[in-house]
């Protein structure tokens, strides 16, 4: 098996731009948000046929596809950009052509159709080794030789990937917590995430698939239209949401990608601060690359630190000191932990 590297974080941290930056290494398959396209049903247990496997690719992912169907759709979308044969209206866009595929190919839509080709043929095997086989497939279609898989808000993911891909690498990369927090609350997609783990606290599960009918029927109806195949944007996009929870929400995901990390082998397991990167970017991309198991070409470092965007810094402190100080206040226990593991 090649590398493997998964990238992880809160997400709104840099990590679209570094995926771009991975992208453009010529040894290097980057696959962009993968785990967090074919969604929380994308590692099950037992053992898949062919089909089976790229069912879990190929079915849309119906909370992508209603925010697409209903004018909120994420900036991330990359196949909405130049929109080929799949529409929400229509098919429903397949999890892997969402932001996977159009981030290795111009032709995304052919791709898809090779993969399926090959994919549906192969034999019965656990889903993982399913996941292996594809990333060999891509790695010897566009001649790479390392797999590096992020997706942003994926913390809670490590502990599954390190069951399933016991020889993966890890890398949390993370950045400023009230920077982050803002840049969430202003991002559809975060804002979707904070309802629906509103709704899903409101309804008293521990996940929104244990939802029945009865608990839908109890939520107000402005929160359970969220679950629908089309919805109201307003509500995503104009509800007034707490700016200090979405700073809350950072220091949980952030607490959580630590712990979890902590239990993964020193030699397997690097941090990577956004700051840091902004800061010294041929030291801390080259320092990436050897961790994923690469050469830090020049001149891949030069595109590197050309890809990186300094304006995004330090926004959180043109906010009003009031709203400021609330937000580190909820941004303390995130940055506590990540000061005690420097």
């Amino acid at each position: 098996m090649r590398t493997l590297t998964f990238v992880v974080g809160t997400g709104r941290s840099g990590s679209t731009a570094l995926s771009h930056i991975v992208n453009a290494h010529p040894d290097v398959l980057s696959l962009n948000e993968l785990m967090a396209s074919v969604g929380s049903d994308g590692l099950p247990a037992g053992e898949l046929d062919g089909r089976g496997f790229w069912r879990l690719l190929a079915e849309p992912n119906r909370i992508f596809d209603a925010m697409t169907r209903s004018g909120v759709p994420l900036p991330e979308f990359v196949y909405l950009r130049e929109p080929g044969r799949f529409g929400v209206e229509t098919t429903g866009i397949p999890a892997l052509s969402l932001m996977v595929l159009p981030h290795l190919t111009d032709d995304p839509d052919g791709l898809f159709d090779a993969l399926e080709e090959e994919v549906t043929c192969w034999p019965g095997r656990s889903a993982a080794r399913h996941y292996e086989a594809l990333f060999e497939t891509l790695c010897a279609r566009f001649g790479r030789g390392a797999v590096v898989e992020r997706s942003g808000f994926s913390t809670h993911l490590v502990p599954r990937l390190r069951a399933a891909f016991p020889r993966a690498r890890f890398v949390h990369l993370f950045r400023d917590g009230p920077d982050c927090a803002l840049s969430m609350s202003r991002h559809t997609g975060f804002r979707m995430i904070f309802l629906l783990r509103e709704l899903r606290d409101r309804a008293g599960v521990r996940d929104l698939k244990d939802l029945t009918e009865d608990d839908v029927r109890k939520l107000p109806p402005e929160m359970s239209a969220l679950l629908g195949h089309r919805f109201d944007p307003a509500l995503v996009r104009d509800r007034d949401l707490p700016l200090e929870g979405f700073g809350a929400l950072w220091s949980e995901l952030v607490a959580q990608g630590e712990a979890h990390l902590a239990e993964v082998p020193a030699d397997m397991r690097m941090r990577l601060a956004y700051e840091e990167l902004l800061d010294a970017p041929r030291r801390e991309l080259t320092r990436l690359a050897e961790f994923i198991g690469v050469e830090p070409l020049p001149e891949w470092l030069d595109a590197g630190d050309a890809l990186l965007d300094n304006g995004r810094r330090g926004a959180s402190r043109r906010l009003p000191s009031r709203e400021l100080d609330a937000l580190k206040e909820r941004c303390a226990p995130g940055a506590r932990v990540l000061a005690a593991r420097s």
